[in-house]
């Protein structure tokens, strides 16, 4: 009987010997692979803490202790071991199970998490309920070495350490966020585990803390020894100059090691970080050797692993329409926040290595930084995922727009992108940038029209956002050669009604109209902001219907700033605003969500023979 068959509730690791356990690791690997190879997901992050999850859920019991993944993308482990190893077929499917942990899934999903270094900060905050509620169980944050050089994870650990608040946090170190890890902490990280002498002496000395009568009595002893020679052969104290008890680094695939190392951290009533070393990707050959590549993945082959795709996309022309850009303009620079492979500057990176700046993951020092470039001659290009921008807002107000610095914005993943669900649909940056004074605003209506706008957006002197799809277009459309400032472009001309969309939605309306053979208009809304007040104008003297096409909120988005301008306009028209409601938006392919929301061609086309009619 294979041990996996044995787990079908959050006890059941419990009753494993430990070489039980290890088979148990070898087996959820081969799950892990086979399910994900099949629907997607997370796969590098989740194969490297397969016996840290294990040690974990025998260690403590999670009835009552509590455990916060960061990020979250690497909690399928977890989910296994608390009895969800049956729904892993529809993993991040449409009404399925959740890539990220999931307080209505499980009763065992204690926090929310998808984004990255929050897991410190929320399980302080459950520590300080739990001590005034005078209650007494463990709280565990599990945390990436990518994910802790974050600013809300170096807040949190600073006011961890001076109010000694009891928590258990584990350092996952392998060296990896998405794109490898940059920075100092990544480097201190980096000299921890790789200190050859402590590794080697800490190694002759654990044999001495086992659990026989001699290391019962010479524990105490022992382990004051062992410190000791860490604190001389490893000069930096960083985390226990914060106020943490440090203890490791450990091996992250050793589970007796770790159990033992888990089981001393709760006797303590004091902040502890366990540095735990493991290796992305481990278990699977393809994913050892480029963990990058299968952090998170689209279904592929198992047996020959993933292929590089020869399609193109937004994020691959973002990359080369840079770096040609950069061939003439010395000036321009590119940005990161540890998503080089994701936005597509591989390639940038490559050939102008000095100009490339990987900040880790820290979104508003990137925006920030990125400003202090603008303001002494630099052209900055930041290129982030639009769900990861919203962490710089403040920077972005402050620093940027009301300095009107000449920053650029590069923001992928604009609008649904699917699986990952509700942490990371890009649905709400028409709406946050559109509020704040100097932004400017455009987005493509296909592939080609990015590259025409990154060469407009170099030669200004104020912010532009540029918002962008993942993945590719549905048609092909001949993309604008000029771009003029808040100008919109006409792709077909009719009456009685107009249809005003955006970036992706452009294409979609006109696969409607072409299919219906519709005698209306299409606009595409180039800018939206500002808007083409003197089209609109156009619209009003000619009293047509309007409906707005947008893959955004309502509140705050492209429709809603049309529909004020149409007030100061004396609209008497009728106008419908197609986009999203106020609401999060669940997992689910692309399709079945426009579906769901009432995006899809068909609903788009219903709306259009109301408003003809009318």
């Amino acid at each position: 009987m294979k041990q996996l068959d044995r787990i079908n509730n959050i006890n059941d690791v419990k009753e494993l010997n430990l070489y039980e356990k290890k088979e148990l690791a070898n087996e959820i690997r081969e799950f892990l692979v086979e399910k994900v190879s099949k629907n997607g997901g997370h796969l590098a992050s989740n194969l490297g803490v397969v016996e840290l999850t294990i040690s974990l859920c025998d260690v403590f019991n999670f009835e009552y202790d509590k455990i916060i993944f960061d990020v979250g993308h690497q909690s399928y482990v977890y989910k296994i071991l608390t009895g969800r190893k049956d729904k892993f077929d529809k993993l991040r499917k449409y009404k399925g199970l959740r890539g990220f942990p999931y307080k209505k899934e499980s009763p065992y999903d204690y926090f929310e998490t998808g984004h990255s270094s929050t897991s410190i900060s929320a399980a302080v905050g459950m520590a300080r309920a739990r001590d005034l509620h005078n209650e007494d169980y463990n709280i565990v944050a599990v945390v990436g070495d990518g994910s802790i050089s974050g600013g809300m994870s170096l807040e949190a650990i600073n006011d961890l350490g001076f109010k000694k608040t009891k928590l258990i946090i584990i350092l996952n170190d392998n060296g990896m966020s998405i794109s490898s890890n940059v920075g100092g902490i990544s480097s201190y990280l980096s000299r921890l585990s790789l200190n050859e002498k402590y590794i080697k002496l800490k190694n002759k000395i654990k044999y001495c803390l086992d659990d026989t009568k001699f290391g019962d009595v010479s524990f105490k002893v022992l382990s004051r020894l062992k410190d000791g020679i860490r604190k001389t052969l490893v000069p930096s104290k960083y985390f226990e100059d914060m106020g943490l008890t440090y203890i490791g680094p450990i091996d992250g695939h050793n589970i007796a090691e770790i159990e033992k190392v888990l089981r001393r951290a709760k006797k303590l009533n004091d902040p502890v970080i366990i540095h735990v070393v493991t290796k992305k990707g481990k278990g699977y050959k393809f994913a050892e050797e480029t963990p990058e590549l299968y952090h998170g993945v689209s279904a592929f082959d198992k047996e020959v692993g993933i292929k590089s795709s020869n399609s193109n996309s937004y994020s691959k022309e973002l990359g080369k329409a840079l770096v040609k850009i950069a061939d003439t303009n010395k000036n321009v620079v590119a940005l990161t926040a540890a998503m080089r492979e994701g936005v597509g500057l591989k390639e940038f990176a490559n050939k102008y290595p000095n100009r490339y700046f990987d900040v880790g993951i820290a979104e508003e020092h990137a925006v920030t930084l990125a400003a202090g470039m603008s303001v002494s001659g630099l052209k900055p290009v930041f290129a982030v995922y639009s769900t990861f921008l919203q962490r710089g807002f403040d920077q972005l107000v402050h620093d940027v727009c009301m300095q009107n610095s000449p920053v650029i914005f590069a923001i992928d993943r604009a609008g649904l992108v699917g699986s990952d669900g509700e942490t990371h649909q890009g649905i709400l940056d028409l709406s946050y940038l559109s509020i704040i004074p100097n932004m400017t605003i455009v987005s493509p209506k296909c592939i080609k029209e990015l590259e025409t706008l990154l060469k407009w957006s170099v030669k200004q002197k104020f912010p532009i956002a540029i918002r962008y799809p993942r993945g590719g277009d549905y048609i092909s459309l001949e993309p604008l050669k000029k771009i003029s400032l808040g100008k919109w472009e006409y792709l077909c001309k009719g009456n009685k009604l107009t249809i005003i969309a955006t970036g992706k939605m452009v294409q979609k309306a006109y696969q409607i109209i072409q299919q219906y053979k519709l005698n209306i208009s299409l606009i595409n809304a180039l800018f939206i902001k500002p808007l083409d007040i003197e089209i609109l104008n156009d619209i009003v003297n000619k009293n047509e219907n309007i409906l707005t096409i947008e893959d955004n909120l309502i509140n705050g988005g492209l429709g809603h700033n049309i529909l004020l301008a149409l007030n100061n306009l004396n609209y008497k028209g009728n106008i419908k605003i197609l986009g999203f409601n106020n609401k999060f938006i669940e997992q689910g392919t692309i399709e079945e969500l426009y579906k769901q929301e009432h995006l899809d061609n068909e609903s788009i086309k219903k709306e259009i023979d109301i408003l003809l009619n009318k």
